[in-house]
């Protein structure tokens, strides 16, 4: 009787399970993730102050306020965009919600809802003039940014004679907006700015659209290979355009935030290179300058990142000017990081 050989049966490649390691070190925020424990436990040792949790609060604030922002600038990264205008957006809208109630004696709400319809129409107006000439987002945003702070302070002086807005602490809703955008409450003993909670619900609301929902499929799309998704029928025009109104609504928030969190008064000046700091937080969290690739979470560890050196170098009692050459380093490092973590995971 014959006997039969049976050769061994080859797993195929295509549908082989990646190990747990494997998964874990595809992900655009593992890199950050390893970062911010090892910053974590450096300052832990280096600087005194840093070990007690009173000033847990302090630091998610630090952190919160670069987070905000580096939620809708990380979306659009991995769309294939950059918004330099995206710091003094956040001024405007502070500015336009005080400028506009003063200035008409209206309640605080009315300013805020005029502030909110500018901004999404700034975040419009980037979005459709780099599909209408096919424009660097680099050089239109560029321009943007010039257009704003040039406006910021020549509107702030005209209508208060001063580099300052005008004060709305004693107007009318001024008490329930601060209590939505700028109040804090106590928790286990730690002060929490209420802006410490609304950047948690939006990094998870924001992970969610991008990772289970058509939206964030068509967002790595358009990001990663616009020609490509336009074929395969992704609306890259609405998606970009959609993306740089994030980037607006966003920008309001945090001009929110800035009005009320000052009692009602709002520098002209300020947010003048903040837009490198929500880049940098987006970068360190694994999104690449080239798009299609990246992460909103990885994108709130960035900022997490910032918040600890910021006041770790505080709390140990060093030169802050090492702040900034910090920060340089961590962009290139990170860049260089996310990189070769993608080239990892496509070769696997």
């Amino acid at each position: 009787m014959a006997s039969t050989i049976t050769s061994p049966v080859s797993a195929d490649d295509r549908v082989s399970a990646r190990s747990l390691g494997a998964r874990l070190l595809s992900r655009p925020e593992i890199g950050s993730l390893v970062g911010a424990a090892v910053i974590l436990v450096f300052f832990v040792i280096a600087a005194p102050p840093f070990r007690d949790i009173n000033n847990t609060g302090t630091i998610l604030y630090q952190a919160a306020l670069i987070g905000v922002m580096a939620v809708p600038v990380s979306l659009l990264m991995i769309g294939g965009e950059f918004d330099l205008s995206a710091g003094v957006a956040v001024t405007t809208s502070g500015l336009t919600a005080g400028i506009f109630a003063y200035q008409f004696s209206l309640n605080v709400w009315v300013g805020m809802l005029v502030a909110l319809a500018l901004s999404l129409s700034i975040g419009a107006f980037n979005g459709w003039l780099l599909m209408r000439t096919g424009l660097p987002s680099f050089l239109v945003t560029l321009g943007t940014f010039f257009i704003l702070q040039g406006l910021n302070i020549a509107v702030t002086r005209l209508t208060s004679g001063a580099v300052a807005s005008n004060s709305i602490g004693d107007m009318d809703g001024f008490g329930a907006a601060k209590a939505v955008f700028a109040s804090e409450f106590k928790l286990g003993g730690v002060t929490i700015k209420i802006i410490i909670v609304w950047w948690i619900v939006f990094v998870a609301i924001a992970a969610w659209v991008l990772l289970k929902t058509q939206i964030g499929n068509w967002i790595f799309a358009a990001g990663g290979d616009a020609a490509a998704a336009r074929a395969v029928g992704v609306p890259v025009k609405k998606v970009k355009i959609g993306l740089f109104m994030a980037v607006g609504f966003f920008a309001w928030f945090a001009g929110m935030q800035l009005l009320f969190v000052q009692n009602g008064v709002v520098q002209s000046g300020e947010g003048v290179g903040k837009e490198f700091l929500y880049i940098i937080a987006a970068v360190v969290g694994g999104c690449l300058l080239t798009g299609g690739y990246g992460s909103v979470v990885g994108g709130a560890v960035g900022a997490l990142i910032f918040g600890m050196v910021q006041l770790g170098v505080v709390y140990a009692g060093w030169n802050p000017d090492w702040f900034k050459a910090f920060l340089g380093a961590m962009l290139l490092l990170a860049t260089i990081v996310n990189l070769v973590v993608k080239n990892k995971a496509e070769a696997r």
